[in-house]
């Protein structure tokens, strides 16, 4: 590889998804998060002899679901294997999952194809602490909370098809609401419910080789995700441009320093040994099945972002925000179905952008925590698109609405935040400004059109903000010669 040609990032994503089931993959022990280590074990997940697994049949619906969102091809026939390796988090000293003949393979979310979808049992949890108590300084104790072992996972493995650490960070926020939307896993990822490893090269653009790659891995959230892979990504142009090569390896990234650090060479594949799992039978989903999955779909958020855009409207940049939180998709929709006069796009830019910033203003407040309700913004914004009050007048509105569920028009009335509607009135405080304002009418008038500003905020000052912006900056450049 030249080191003058111009390279673009080539990256594939490993994500586990732990199912929200009642039980493990295997066993019928309880599934709870943040229990005391070691309550939710049976001679199952613990691999006792003589025991034998039982398949958990909600886990395989939930994959299903999962596979008809995805656009998945499913297998008419799958099955598990062993995949062995030895350390202390597995007690079996193999992992089941599915290897040659996963549930679900080619499929597509987005601008991203999967290549397979397969079902596997999760490890046990391992927890470091330092020595103590006379112990030897400096070296570790190594913990093992057997909870989590045999949780349920669908391992969704992506296509080489993204380029960038941003669109990776885009498209696992999809994934992420789109998996929330199905019901079949919280995929909350400091609590572990979704993981995701990304394996990271560079290459000439237009090439279709595969350069090195290197397997980013422990970052918990899709920021920090698009941060990592963005410097892995500088860092193997970098070090090709200078004429070395990229060496295969497991890396970790450190939101905290920005920095990264290897956990371990990977220039040979392991050899996990699979096998086929002899104590499980093969999983054969049923037309009723495949039927039952594909009639549980909800509109997902990529649909729903569509029908948003296309049919209501919608900017693009609202559209997704909604589409990504169900809850805010309802309260958007409540509000265009209590005033369907309202234009949709309007409506959603207020959910999306006044209203929530409201809530975080005044203590970072949940959506299902407000008082106001999709009726009452509805009719703010009514009263902004009628014209009745200014769009500053609506934000003071708003204010009070969140704070303690006002009435939208009372509060209008009460503080007198009507609307100017006598334009002979608006043209004597707009000559006014331009009197009281010489050195920015002067500048407008030289042709600085960015001066008109202040202007503006005179005549809004004025009028305490009951003055229509739009109908103050037209009468402004009338009266200025523009």
């Amino acid at each position: 590889m030249s080191s003058e040609q111009e390279l673009e990032a080539v990256i594939g994503l490993e994500i586990h998804v732990q199912l929200s089931t009642r039980t493990k993959m295997f066993c019928g022990c309880e599934l709870s998060f943040g229990d005391r280590a070691n309550v939710h074990t049976c001679p199952i997940c613990l691999a006792h002899p003589g025991v034998l697994p039982v398949p958990n049949r909600t886990a395989i619906e939930y994959a299903l679901l999962i596979a008809a969102a995805l656009e998945c091809e499913v297998a008419p026939r799958s099955i598990f294997h062993r995949k062995n390796y030895f350390y202390p988090d597995s007690p079996k000293a193999y992992q089941i999952s599915q290897y040659d003949v996963p549930i679900a393979g080619a499929g597509r979310l987005g601008d991203v194809r999967i290549h397979r979808a397969h079902l596997e049992e999760d490890a046990a949890k391992m927890v470091h602490v330092g020595h103590h108590r006379g112990r030897i300084q400096g070296s570790d104790d190594s913990l093992v909370d057997f909870n989590r072992g045999g949780t349920p996972l669908v391992e969704i493995v992506t296509e080489p098809d993204l380029r960038s650490g941003a669109q990776v960070r885009e498209w696992g926020q999809l994934l992420r609401a789109t998996i929330r939307q199905l019901g079949v896993s919280d995929v909350n990822m400091e609590e572990g419910s979704l993981r995701c490893d990304a394996n990271v090269s560079v290459r000439p653009v237009g090439s279709d080789e595969f350069g090195t790659k290197t397997e980013m891995k422990n970052m918990n959230s899709f920021r920090f995700i698009e941060r990592g892979i963005e410097a892995e990504v500088a860092r193997q142009k970098e070090l090709i441009a200078s004429g070395g090569q990229v060496v295969q390896e497991t890396l970790h990234f450190d939101p905290a320093t920005g920095e990264l650090h290897s956990l371990r060479s990977k220039e040979e594949a392991h050899d996990y040994r699979y096998m086929p799992e002899p104590d499980l039978v093969p999983v054969v989903p049923t037309r009723q099945m495949l039927d039952a999955a594909a009639a549980a779909l909800p509109e997902l958020p990529a649909e729903r972002s569509q029908r948003y855009r296309e049919e209501l409207g919608v900017s693009e940049g609202a559209a997704l925000k909604l589409s990504f939180d169900l809850e805010w998709a309802e309260f958007f929709e409540g509000v265009i179905a209590h005033h369907p006069e309202i234009e949709p796009r309007a409506a959603a830019n207020w959910v999306t952008g006044e209203f929530a910033a409201e809530l975080r203003k005044q203590g970072d407040q949940a959506l299902g925590e407000t008082v106001v309700t999709p009726d009452s913004l509805g009719a703010l914004v009514r009263l902004v698109g009628s014209k009745r009050i200014s769009h500053s007048s609506a934000k003071a509105v708003l204010a009070e609405m969140v704070a303690d569920g006002a009435d939208p028009l009372e509060v209008v009335e009460e503080r007198g935040l009507e609307q100017i509607s006598d334009s002979g009135e608006l043209e004597k405080i707009v000559a006014q400004a331009i009197d009281e304002n010489p050195a920015p009418a002067e500048q407008v008038r030289s042709g600085n059109e960015k001066a008109i500003g202040a202007l503006v905020g005179a005549v809004m000052k004025a009028t305490q903000g009951r003055a229509d912006g739009g109908e103050v900056t037209r009468l402004l450049r009338r009266d200025l010669g523009l």
